[in-house]
């Protein structure tokens, strides 16, 4: 039986969205089913044609660009098409942030409230990044 795994992604700092990626891609293609909830600071650069980058909290951060690290954005496509993930945004935070339907890109699902997103994933293992 599979583990489920609630991912939680909230904050833009690039380790934080690194980690959370890397967890959901590797849990994916180990055959676990994972759910990821993007929201807040997260949000953003899952936006088509986005040009910023996320910022570094720290060292771990800088050398990742430096060492050409695979992007989180590409670990997430890749949880997603290697395995059983599924990423949804927020649509609290696609309304403050002004983002329209249709503008994230495809390989995120419609967008779910917290109440929703909670209720639907109750089981299973919770991370927060």
């Amino acid at each position: 039986m599979a583990t489920k795994f609630n991912i939680i992604c909230m904050s833009g700092y690039r380790e934080n969205l690194q980690m959370a990626a890397m967890f959901a891609a590797t849990a994916a293609v180990s055959g676990n089913v994972v759910s990821v909830f993007l929201s807040m600071n997260a949000l953003r650069y899952f936006v088509k044609n986005n040009q910023i980058s996320p910022l570094p909290e720290g060292e771990i951060g800088l050398l990742m660009e430096e060492k050409h690290v695979p992007p989180f954005e590409d670990l997430f496509r890749q949880a997603v098409e290697l395995g059983d993930a599924k990423l949804y945004p927020c649509s609290m935070a696609m309304e403050v942030l002004g983002i329209p339907d249709g503008e994230l890109q495809p390989y995120i699902e419609n967008p779910l409230g917290l109440t929703k997103y909670l209720s639907d994933f109750e089981d299973g293992h919770v991370m927060t990044f």
